[in-house]
């Protein structure tokens, strides 16, 4: 296979959701307009993270390659005006979604991290759909239902949040900080 050339390298190898992104923010302020990044993970989920990262920046997502565990992303930094990251206009924080759950409201959580991580620990009755299957599972969802999106810190939660409203869900809550720091009743699957 042909080498790809880039002009910066992240190494977030080993690294979880949000690091990978952290680094990639960092990294992506220093680099001039037009210039290649190349980002080296592990986590499974950074592909969609990168992905719509990326499309939220207005920087360009190129591709992956996945050599052996690793994938390698790579962004082209957006030229000329930089776009502001755009952020779902619409939060709670993890005790106004408990109090809803407490109340038997009838909303829906939806869960966006990868299916590993809401195995071992999840808010019971959520729905489980990784941020990379959103856009293939829209269907599964009511376009009239009141969403409360999830994910470990709100990051993947407000791609999420974005993606919905983008098509066409009119009540997307994204829930943070979310699951790094909820308090409140949770299952998993080895119970």
């Amino acid at each position: 296979m042909e080498t790809i050339k880039f002009d910066q390298l992240v190494d977030a190898k080993g690294l979880a959701c949000p690091m990978p992104i952290v680094r990639t923010k960092k990294a992506m302020n220093e680099l001039e307009p037009g210039k290649v990044l190349e980002i080296q993970a592990t986590d499974k989920g950074s592909t969609a993270d990168i992905k719509a990262w990326a499309q939220s920046t207005g920087h360009q997502y190129l591709g992956t390659v996945e050599e052996g565990d690793v994938l390698k992303h790579y962004l082209r930094k957006a030229t000329g005006e930089e776009k502001e990251e755009k952020k779902h206009p619409h939060v709670v924080n993890n005790e106004e979604l408990q109090a809803k759950l407490t109340n038997k409201e009838d909303i829906l959580v939806l869960d966006v991290r990868e299916s590993a991580e809401y195995a071992f620990n999840h808010i019971p009755g959520t729905k489980s759909i990784p941020l990379g299957e959103l856009e293939n599972r829209l269907n599964e969802l009511s376009k009239d239902a009141d969403i409360y999106v999830v994910c470990r810190t709100g990051s993947r939660s407000d791609l999420a949040a974005q993606k919905l409203t983008e098509a066409g869900f009119k009540k997307v809550i994204n829930v943070v900080p979310g699951m790094s720091e909820w308090t409140h009743p949770t299952d998993s699957l080895s119970k």
